[in-house]
Formats: C-alpha cells, structure tokens, sequence
C-alpha cells in the first residue's frame, strides 16, 4: 500500500535532453512547490539554450550531480516530496532506470522514490519510431533504437510509474497529481 505524505512537494529531474526542455521548464514553474534534481549533462544543455538564468530567477532551490553518494536523496526518506517527474528524460537515463543503475543524482532518485513507493511520472523522449526534436538553432530527425523504445515501454511498467510520452500527457499527469493532492489521494 503506497504511503501517505503530507508535503506538497514536487521533485523534479532534468536530464541532457533539449525535447521539450523549454515546455518542461514552463510546466515546472507553473507548480507551487517544487525541487528540481540536475543530471551532470542538464547543466551543459541548461547553459546551451540559455535556460539556466530562468531557473534562478525563479528562485527553484536546485540540487546538483555534485557528490557520488547523491546526498540530496535522503530527502525522499524525510517525505520531502509526494512526486517526482523526470522530465525530459533521455534515452541513457531511462536505460538505467529501467537496469536498477543508480549511479547519478537523477536514476539515483528514481530508485529512491521507487522505494519510497512516491507516485513517479517520466516523460520519456524515445517513445516513437521517428522524433523531431530541437537542436540548438535547429529542429533534428533522430531515430530511436529498438533498445531505446523497449526501455520506454518497460519504465512505464514500473510500480507507482506513469510514462508519458509527450507533453499533452505529461501536463495531464502533473495535473492529475495536483488534484489528489488537493483532494488528498493519494
């Protein structure tokens, strides 16, 4: 049976993915209460497409892939948090979440809020045959592998995991979370 929290808090994690970044950053900071979790490779693509001062000016507390136990996990046994959304996420992220590899602050996370049984939404970039996606100063084709769209599939398969795969989905899903925890389901 999946636990109760009484916080309203978000954890969100940003992975090296630009696919709908600036979308995600947008629905990120629409919510009242959130953290967000960056992956090593989301700091360089923040600084990329010159989303990093957004964040900041917001005033998002962040935490960093800085230290190699993941520190700032310990939070999820604080019942910091009652969802965590990754989003975007790329295909090497999905990859280890779905191999139980815990080795960065974002798949470190998810098997944390796994264990903790918190409701986990992930917006997976590599869900369809063909995806055109932004490139800094363009839009790119990319082909995902047989690999990439199975582990989309598999993560979604997850207990207490909902996969989204494009951003009609995952508002809904942000937007469903919110209502439970207005209306306290959970």
């Amino acid at each position: 049976m999946p636990r109760k929290y009484d916080t309203t808090r978000f954890a969100w994690a940003l992975t090296g993915s630009g696919h709908d970044l600036e979308e995600c950053l947008d629905l990120l900071m629409k919510l009242e209460s959130v953290d967000v979790f960056l992956s090593r490779a989301v700091e360089e693509v923040l600084v990329m497409y010159k989303y990093i001062e957004r964040l900041r000016a917001a005033g998002i507390r962040m935490f960093h892939d800085s230290t190699a136990s993941a520190v700032p996990v310990g939070q999820f046994y604080e019942n910091n948090y009652h969802t965590l959304v990754i989003a975007p996420a790329t295909s090497n992220t999905v990859a280890k979440c779905v191999a139980g590899i815990s080795d960065t602050l974002v798949t470190n996370v998810f098997a944390q809020a796994g264990k903790c049984q918190l409701p986990i939404i992930v917006y997976a970039c590599d869900t369809e045959p063909v995806v055109i996606t932004p490139a800094p100063g363009k839009m790119v084709t990319v082909y995902p592998r047989e690999i990439d769209l199975e582990c989309s599939r598999r993560i979604g398969q997850f207990e207490h995991t909902t996969l989204t795969t494009n951003m009609e989905e995952l508002q809904a899903a942000v937007r469903h979370r919110v209502e439970c925890l207005n209306e306290s389901c959970s």
